[in-house]
């Protein structure tokens, strides 16, 4: 018997990773991707044309770097969804709206008029029935110094030359985001409570976690869809 079958983790399920940097988001894809045989689906960080612009200035290039990362996101579920799903994918597009261009609103560093357009843009793209929404949402927390320490040990230029201040910003929003989340179940995981690098058996009481999760929501969604 497979995994999928040993949990009931339906073939076709799409499950987002979310959290703030450094929880280890990618790991944690690539951990059940491959105990569920499906695919992954990861933010194209390095090909990302506005990222080492916007990392030295936030005003000029805020709203640039969110236009794109909606709209890659947006093709990206289009083609996950077209495939039929069995994905794991790394970030959500939810948190494109709730944590990052609201927190530079917020600070000043994208202008209300850049924010406003970008807010109706997301709605007519995401916010409607007709968007694929995925039947799971791995929500993955921890405390601030675990979260910073990650940060510091994977050594990416742009983020180590990123003030403290930014990443304690992030994580608190990231907090207050999840807690009013709804768009699709969600799991919340502490990244103390296993460690899928060195203890590759700590994947299986996720799974578990992850079919009964997914089966609830299938089950309510069956005896809430209207009959005829």
């Amino acid at each position: 018997m497979n995994r999928r079958e040993k949990y009931g983790i339906p073939h076709d399920s799409v499950i987002t990773v979310a959290g703030t940097v450094g929880v280890g988001k990618s790991t944690m894809t690539k951990s059940l991707a491959e105990a569920l045989n499906f695919r992954t689906s990861f933010e194209k960080v390095e090909k990302n044309p506005y990222l080492d612009n916007f990392y030295k200035n936030f005003e000029r290039w805020s709203f640039h770097l969110q236009i794109y990362f909606l709209a890659e996101r947006f093709k990206e579920q289009k083609k996950i969804f077209e495939y039929g799903g069995g994905f794991i994918q790394d970030r959500s597009i939810y948190e494109d709206t709730g944590i990052f261009a609201k927190m530079h609103y917020d600070k000043g560093t994208m202008s209300p008029t850049d924010y406003e357009t970008y807010r109706s843009l997301f709605d007519a793209m995401v916010m409607t029935p007709y968007f694929p929404h995925p039947d799971l949402l791995i929500y993955l927390e921890g405390s601030l110094d675990d979260v910073v320490g990650r940060i510091q040990e994977r050594g990416r230029p742009m983020e180590q030359e990123t003030p403290v201040e930014y990443w304690e910003e992030m994580y608190n929003r990231y907090e207050d985001w999840i807690d009013d989340f709804n768009a699709c179940p969600v799991l919340r995981l502490n990244i103390a409570d296993y460690d899928l690098l060195n203890n590759e058996e700590s994947v299986e009481p996720i799974l578990e976690k992850i079919g009964h999760f997914i089966q609830q929501a299938r089950k309510w969604r069956a005896s809430h869809l209207p009959t005829s």
